[in-house]
């Protein structure tokens, strides 16, 4: 059973890091980490992401502009920044190491001690991408519900509002997560050696040819 099983939890897990790391991709460049709907002019919608602003017309269509200074931006846009760069980076050379660990991959096929280290290696990188990628998302949400409820804003003041890019972010954290544990956990699972079924199964055969000794006249 460990035997069917270890390989396909090592497909699911590496396919299910790919989907994380796109997605986490996909998040890092995303406008839409924060939403703004002006009462004044419904047709317009403000959105602010890691890189850059834009406002969402319902004739023009989308115009964004990049942001000038890297240090002029919110303590949690800077930070997020650099942890989605990094969840990024990580996710890839996980997807690589991992990739060379895998039982279906024949190169290396000699050295399971080293594939498992890659497995190892790569399931702990997923991991780190997976935090990495939800701290901020989860950060510029407590940002802006701490804005949104801010008793000293007046309430004439438009406010921020929770994004696409947001939601897209905790689904990628949670499939990096998910996918670096299937690998981690096919490195525990009981592994059947060549020798070690050679020598039951010779085992097996002297232990008929001594009973059909005993039963014979």
């Amino acid at each position: 059973m460990a035997l069917v099983s270890r390989p396909t939890m090592q497909l699911s897990g590496i396919i299910i890091s790919l989907l994380g790391w796109v997605l986490s991709c996909l998040t890092t460049y995303l406008p839409q980490w924060k939403n703004l709907n002006l009462e004044l002019n419904e047709l317009e919608i403000w959105t602010m992401g890691l890189w850059q602003a834009c406002v969402v017309q319902e004739e023009g269509g989308m115009q964004c502009k990049d942001f000038d200074s890297f240090l002029a931006l919110p303590p949690e846009l800077r930070i997020s920044r650099i942890l989605m760069v990094f969840s990024n980076a990580s996710g890839l050379l996980g997807l690589l190491l991992s990739g060379f660990g895998l039982d279906c991959l024949k190169i290396g096929a000699g050295q399971q001690e080293q594939k498992k280290r890659l497995l190892l290696f790569g399931g702990t990188l997923f991991w780190i991408s997976g935090i990495t990628a939800i701290v901020p998302v989860s950060w510029v949400a407590h940002s802006t519900v701490q804005e949104f409820w801010d008793e000293n804003i007046p309430d004439i003041v438009p406010r921020w509002d929770f994004g696409e890019a947001l939601f897209v972010g905790w689904l990628a954290g949670f499939c990096l997560v998910l996918g670096g544990s299937l690998l981690n956990c096919t490195i525990c699972s009981m592994e059947v050696h060549p020798s070690s079924v050679h020598y039951a199964v010779a085992e097996r055969q002297e232990r008929c040819q001594h009973l059909e000794t005993e039963t014979r006249p």
